[in-house]
């Protein structure tokens, strides 16, 4: 029973976070998250925070905060268009919790926020100018689920990912959160990229669906060390296959691109998140 019970409730915690992930353009109280969990709206949101180490509401905020990080480094969307999707009242407000969040306001990040710094490099740098080394490494089992659409999305499948783990008692001490990443975001359309969500394991575990192991390729990588909020990381691989690998003398090889996240967004400042990209060469 009490095995039944925990699988109940990380069910449908699971079912609140992916419900976020898929719906931040609509109003999300609590009273609404609690019909999705099927929990008291009294006691709901503690769970949730017993559970994940972060409240609803955070969740929320830190999500759409995000993705409007996304929207002024990579579009041109007024700022105060990218507020209003924020779901803020007023600019001021979004650019009070925006400075907070990423250390600058909306419209000064937009021009020299981490992004930038990716943004037509000297030639003569491509090699130096940001961390950028080569390595080996062996072959590693994972345990993954499969993820489907916006890369910044990934968080939805870590989620159900690390309930799921939970409820099997297979978390181990050390695990890493490896995010493997298998199209172009500008070249496939994105409802249709592919990725997993994963995490290193010391030793052969069993998992059922949609849990699964797989192998992370062995071999010789570049690792670029990145600083920053995820929604900023396009840049960097811009900056990676278009500047550094050319001037490299290597080769890329057929084998996806994984991120090694080394801290968490839930208690980390979009700032000092720190990633990092392997690309496999050859």
């Amino acid at each position: 029973m009490e095995q039944a019970t925990l699988e109940s409730y990380a069910s449908r915690l699971t079912r609140v976070s992916a419900y976020i992930h898929d719906h931040l353009d609509e109003e999300l109280s609590l009273d609404v998250l609690a019909e999705i969990a099927c929990l008291s709206p009294y006691h709901w949101h503690r769970i949730y925070h017993g559970h994940f180490n972060e409240t609803v509401m955070a969740t929320v905020r830190r999500l759409r905060l995000q993705r409007a990080a996304a929207d002024l480094a990579h579009t041109n969307m007024p700022v105060a268009k990218v507020a209003a999707r924020a779901h803020y009242d007023s600019q001021a407000s979004f650019t009070r919790a925006f400075n907070t969040a990423f250390g600058l306001p909306p419209a000064k990040y937009r021009k020299v926020g981490g992004h930038s710094v990716f943004k037509n490099p000297k030639p003569q740098g491509a090699q130096t100018m940001y961390e950028t080394t080569t390595t080996q490494i062996p072959s590693t089992t994972l345990v993954a689920v499969e993820h489907r659409g916006s890369y910044l999305k990934i968080g939805k499948s870590f989620d159900m990912l690390f309930t799921g783990l939970a409820r099997r008692g297979k978390i181990q001490p050390d695990q890493r959160m490896i995010g493997l990443y298998f199209d172009d975001p500008t070249s496939i359309p994105e409802p249709e990229l592919r990725s997993q969500a994963a995490v290193t394991v010391n030793e052969e575990v069993d998992v059922d669906a949609p849990l699964f192991t797989t192998q992370l390729r062995g071999g010789d990588y570049a690792v670029l060390r990145y600083k920053g909020p995820y929604s900023d990381m396009r840049a960097a691989y811009d900056w990676l296959f278009g500047q550094w690998l050319p001037s490299s003398g290597r080769e890329a090889a057929d084998a996806p691109v994984f991120e090694d996240y080394l801290n968490s967004p839930r208690d980390t400042p979009p700032t000092e998140l720190r990633t990092d990209i392997y690309l496999p060469l050859k």
